[in-house]
This record gives C-alpha cells, structure tokens and sequence, in this order.
C-alpha cells in the first residue's frame, strides 16, 4: 500500500522468498510444509503522511512518556486513501493478523533494532467489518507511536543515526496458528541461530542452537522459559542438574491470542488481545500430546511423550528424539539456506502448527532472518589465565570476540541486598545511572543477577536496552536462590551481538566467581538502595575467545 520504501524487515521476507522458498518446494520435508504467511505492507510514504497530516513530529521527538506519545498518535487520523486500502482488507480477512514493524533500520547487520518496535496482534474475529477496521487502524497507530518511544531512543542514541532518519513501514500479515477453543496461538514458536554463542557439551558454536516454545513467540523474545537445544545433537538435553531443576525450569506458560470474550479497551498496550495462560490449560485443550514429556514420580524418570497424569514438561521430544514429524531437519535446512542467502550466520523466527491428529503436513511459517554479527578475530584465552593473579570476572560461558582495554566504570547490583521481588526497582536505578553516563560518553561493565531483559521480573532483571544501553560488557550471575538458564534468542540478546556488546554469564556452582571483595574496595561514584557506581584507577582489560567461549575481566598494575 503506498509509494516509497517497505522497510528492513519487509524486505528481508520478500529476499526469502526469492532465494529461501524458491529452493523448497513441498516434497523437500516429509510431513512439513514451508512458507512465508501471507502480509501486506504499508510503505513509508504514509508515515510521512500521518505525521505531518497531524502535526505530531514535536511531540514524537519530544521527553514525552511512551503512554502520552501513543494517545496522541491513536487520537490521530490516518492518511484517507490508506483508509480505503484497509477497509478493502479487513472486509476480506477474517484470520487474526499480526501488525508488525518494517522500519527502514531494521534488520540491518550492526543495528538490527530487534525487538526495539511495537507489533500487537488482533483476533479479527468480530462480525462487525468496523470493529475489526477500528482494530486493525489503532494496531497502526500503536505501531507508529513505537517508533518514538523512550527505548526507540535511546538505542538509536547508540547508533550513528538520529531518530529523525527513521521511518515506519507496517507489515499486516496472517498470524501463522490454530484455534483452541476462546484462544489462537501455535502449537511451536521457535527462534534458530546459525551460530552459537555458549555451546555445552560436545555441540560446537557452528552447529547453532535453535529455541522452541509452546504458544505466540513472546515466550522466547521476551526472555521467557523455553527449551533450547543444539540442532546437531537435537536428543541431547540442556544441562540440568536434577530432574526437579528441570521440572522448575521447563516452560509453564504460553501466549496466546485471546478470540472469546472482549478485553478491556487498551490501545496504547501491545498485549490488548493478548492473554497469558498457564500449561494446564493447554492441557485442557489437548495440545500437547507431541511436544510433551511427562515425570514419573515413582521412578524419577522422564519418559517422551503424553504418559499417564504425571507432571508435563514442554521438551518437544516427541518431535527431536521420535521425529513424529522433522522438525529438526526443516530448522537446520533452512538456516542453511538463509545463511546463503544473507551470506552471513543468521538468526530466524519461525512458528509452526499441525492437526492433533498430524494426518495433514504441519505448516512451518518462516516469520524473519536477519544477520548476525560474529567476529573472526582470534584471541586465544589459556586455561591458566582464567585464575592468574588479577582476574576479577572469568566465565566459559561468554558471547562476544576480542579484547578491549579502555573501561574504567563498573555498574553493579549489590549482592547482599539482591532479591527477586525488587528487580522492577534495580531496573530504574540502572536506568538512572545508564542516563548520566550515556551523558558523559563513558561505556561501562556491568554485574547483576539473573536473566538480564527478562519481561518476568522473578528470572532477573527486567531492563530494556534503552536503560543499560550504554554497557560494553554485560555480567550476568546466579544465586542460591536465582538459578535460570541462558536466553540466547531473546531480542535482547540478539543486540547484544549486533552492537558487539560482550556478554559473561556465571552460575553459582560454576568454577569462578565474580570478585565481589575487591570489587566493594573501589571508589564509589553513587551509591543506592540496590545498586552501586564505582571508578577505578586505570582501565579493566576484557578479553573475549569465541571459539572456546572463554572470557576474562582484569585488573593488575596498570601498563
């Protein structure tokens, strides 16, 4: 719809289907399906035309909160000829539909913006064609607004660009899923990567690692729990440590789109049609016989499949271990061929669906692929450097490449007074600090506690990128009593990557810790309720080995 350009993301889809699909046709899996869901794009020339139709470009780039930019936006009137194209749509669609950001810097290799936008989804499902086009406009609108939000600022503050560069182009495309009773979602989201930052056990980072989960893809982006396994080894579990971590640790909840009664008016939320649910309710609906395993507890074994009333846990070992359907074969394919077609490593978001009964082949939707930032420079970390004289971080679970000399801050979140219920509370004080030093042009390291950007304040701490953007090295340990797995296809992380951020995560079994003596040594900058500012004298040496994922942070005599 409209002249101009269609944005990062757009264009990326149209590449897959051009050089992706065209090498796929429905014989190359057996039982599965591939496509790219139907879409529409709304192109850049009406954003221009809606923002100065209504004279709203002072307040998009105003200090504004994103909640009185996004009421001024959804009081706003879209361009009249987009108007007509939409009605056009709406009276012929009847699916739910996902409103999606297809901003121009999206997806580019070193500022992908993932995650950085809005996309809402609706059910479409009312009879009334002008529910569902009122729907489908605010969905716009909200879209629209979250180019201006403070996230949207502040990262585009860490990238060569001014957020008067941007422009939004919109993706309206089919939300690739089932119905189960008052709720849409599909049976799997899922998240691949190419490349993987943190292997275990004998996976290698070039064998990739792939995320999946139950429901709508939230689960995953947002940092949610998920399974996460090596695409060449798809039997070999995640490193648990007992099957009652694993039980605690396996995915409880899902997203879905919420078809039956009407929710509260909210057109400024992303989740207005959205409704987290618990797995018992999955259950109730009947999907999880093929992605399920189930605890036995007389025999503390885990055995695949949908056995007896046991405890479930969402493993999909029917479809990794059985191969009821093969799904590991279509993932791998087909980061194999966007990787040719990006001529990079890649990561990709994709959803699938099936029958209960899988007498029909499931639909495999690819939904993105962008690229990934992995450095081919080689540094080389020996394992006696680990614990030489002068370390204050070491992990072997790190993500990043290469060494930098020039950090003299570090930003840390106490360990003493750490507790889950209060992360909301440690977010802000980070952001607070993140602003003064963004100020000041001072990059830093930074030290907390569990899954950093988790939406579920209880697994860590809930930033978004625009309040800890001005890190160059993310810590990220565990405690006692916070103990969560890696999140790797997060949006989040994803940034991470793309600005070259460098990540350490350490588990409170592991063989190193953080050396938090030293540490409460240093000269203080600020001091608050949870978190703590320091300077040091001369600069942290960082260094970074991809290949072995091994890293270091150290401090000595200064050179």
């Amino acid at each position: 719809m409209g002249k101009g350009d269609v944005g990062g993301k757009a264009a990326g889809l149209a590449l897959l289907k051009e050089k992706v699909l065209s090498k796929i046709d429905d014989r190359t899996f057996s039982h599965i399906r591939v496509d790219i869901p139907r879409m529409v794009v709304i192109t850049s020339t009406y954003f221009d035309a809606f923002l100065e139709d209504n004279k709203l470009r002072d307040i998009a780039t105003s200090d504004f909160s994103d909640e009185r930019i996004a009421h001024h936006f959804q009081q706003a009137d879209l361009p009249p000829t987009l108007l007509g194209d939409l009605w056009s749509l709406i009276s012929r669609a009847s699916e739910p539909l996902a409103i999606r950001s297809s901003s121009l810097l999206e997806d580019a290799m070193f500022e992908p913006f993932a995650g950085i936008y809005g996309t809402k989804m609706i059910p479409n499902n009312r009879m009334e064609t002008n529910v569902r086009f009122r729907q489908l406009t605010e969905a716009i609108k909200f879209v629209y607004a979250s180019t201006f939000f403070a996230e949207a600022k502040s990262y585009i503050e860490a990238t060569s660009h001014r957020i008067e560069e941007e422009k939004m182009c919109i993706i309206i495309q089919e939300v690739i899923g089932n119905r189960f009773g008052e709720y849409f979602f599909p049976v799997i989201s899922g998240v691949g990567r190419s490349y993987n930052f943190y292997p275990s056990g004998r996976a290698k980072p070039e064998h990739g690692v792939v995320d999946l989960a139950l429901g709508l893809g939230k689960s995953i982006v947002d940092g949610g729990f998920c399974w996460n396994y090596s695409p060449a080894f798809p039997r070999m579990k995640p490193p648990y440590g007992s099957t009652g971590e694993m039980l605690r640790f396996t995915q409880n909840a899902f997203w879905a789109i919420s078809m039956g009664h009407v929710p509260l008016y909210d057109p400024i939320h992303e989740t207005e049609y959205m409704v987290r649910l618990h797995l018992d309710e999955a259950d109730r609906l009947g999907v999880l016989r093929h992605i399920v395993s189930t605890y036995d507890p007389q025999s503390d074994r885990i055995n695949i499949g949908y056995d007896g009333s046991g405890p479930k846990l969402v493993t999909f070992s029917p479809m990794l271990d059985l191969e009821v359907i093969p799904l590991n074969d279509c993932i791998r394919r087909i980061l194999t061929l966007c990787e040719e077609a990006l001529e990079h490593q890649v990561e990709i978001e994709f959803a699938v669906t099936f029958d209960r009964d899988l007498s029909q082949p499931a639909r495999f939707g690819l939904l993105q692929a962008r690229p990934m930032v992995v450095s081919d420079a080689i540094v080389t970390i020996e394992s006696a450097e680990m614990t030489a004289p002068g370390v204050r971080v070491a992990s072997e679970n790190v993500m990043g490449n290469g060494v930098w000399n020039d950090l003299m801050d570090v930003v840390f979140v106490k360990p003493d007074v750490f507790d889950a219920k209060y992360t909301r509370e440690i977010a802000l004080e980070l952001e607070v600090i993140n602003r003064g030093l963004i100020k000041q042009g001072t990059r830093y390291v930074l030290i907390g506690f569990g899954r950093w950007g988790s939406s579920d304040h209880w697994l860590g701490i809930p930033v978004n990128w625009g309040q800890i953007s001005g890190a160059k090295v993310l810590v990220e340990a565990t405690l006692p009593n916070m103990i969560v797995d890696l999140s790797q296809g997060s949006h989040f992380f994803h940034n991470l990557s793309s600005f070259q951020v460098g990540y350490f995560a350490l588990r409170y079994e592991g063989p190193y810790r953080i050396d938090w003596d030293w540490l409460m040594q240093q000269e203080i900058v600020s001091d608050h309720r949870f978190t703590r500012h320091i300077r040091l004298t001369h600069p942290l040496v960082v260094k970074l080995d991809g290949r072995q994922s091994r890293g270091l942070i150290y401090h000595g005599e200064a050179e």
